[in-house]
C-alpha cells in the first residue's frame, strides 16, 4: 500500500470480505532470512480487510502483474487470486490480491502478540529492516484512518 512499486492511474481506499491482513508469512527474502526469519503480511481466510486497490492503465496491466509476481512470489508463499473488492466510491472491482498458502512452509499462522514482536525485532531482509516494514506499514494505515490492533500495539512497543 505504501509502497506500491509501479505506475497507477487511480488509488482508493477499498475493502474486501473474505480474507484479513495477518502478520502470517515467515519472511525468508524481503524482512528475514532462512536462519533468521521475519514476518510480513499475508491476506489470510476470514473477516474483512480494509485497504487499498490501485487501477492501472490496460497497457501497463502485463508489466504491473509481472512486477507484482517478482517482488510477492520470491518464494511462492502466495497464492494469486482475483477478490471482489468495494471501492471507497461504492464502484465493485476484481482486483488482483495475494492470499496466503496455508499449505506453505512459510505460513505461520497466528502468532502470539510477544512472539511477533521478538521476530519482527530481529528481522533483516533484502528490503530492510523487519521493524522499519511494520512501522511504515502501521503509519500509513493510521493516516488512511484504517485501524489495526496488532500493528498500532507492534508499533507502540516499537518505538517506546
Amino acid at each position: 500500500m505504501w509502497n506500491p512499486g509501479f505506475a497507477y492511474e487511480e488509488r482508493q481506499n477499498a475493502l474486501i470480505r473474505g480474507l484479513h491482513r495477518a502478520l502470517c508469512i515467515w519472511s525468508h527474502v524481503h524482512r528475514g532470512t532462512p536462519e533468521r526469519p521475519g514476518l510480513v503480511l499475508g491476506l489470510d481466510r476470514g473477516g474483512s480487510c480494509r485497504g487499498v486497490a490501485f487501477r492501472v492503465a490496460p497497457e501497463n496491466w502485463d508489466a504491473t502483474v509481472d512486477y507484482l509476481r517478482r517482488r510477492e512470489q520470491a518464494t511462492s508463499v502466495y497464492i494469486e487470486i482475483l477478490h471482489e473488492a468495494r471501492l471507497e466510491d461504492g464502484r465493485h472491482v476484481r482486483a488482483l490480491a495475494y492470499r496466503a498458502d496455508r499449505k506453505h512452509l512459510q505460513y505461520c499462522g497466528k502468532l502470539p502478540d510477544r512472539q511477533l514482536l521478538e521476530v519482527i525485532r530481529g528481522g533483516v531482509g533484502l528490503s530492510g529492516a523487519n521493524p522499519d516494514y511494520v512501522l511504515a506499514t502501521h503509519d500509513h494505515l493510521d493516516e488512511l484512518g484504517i485501524p489495526d490492533r496488532t500493528l498500532a500495539w507492534l508499533s507502540h512497543q516499537l518505538r517506546g
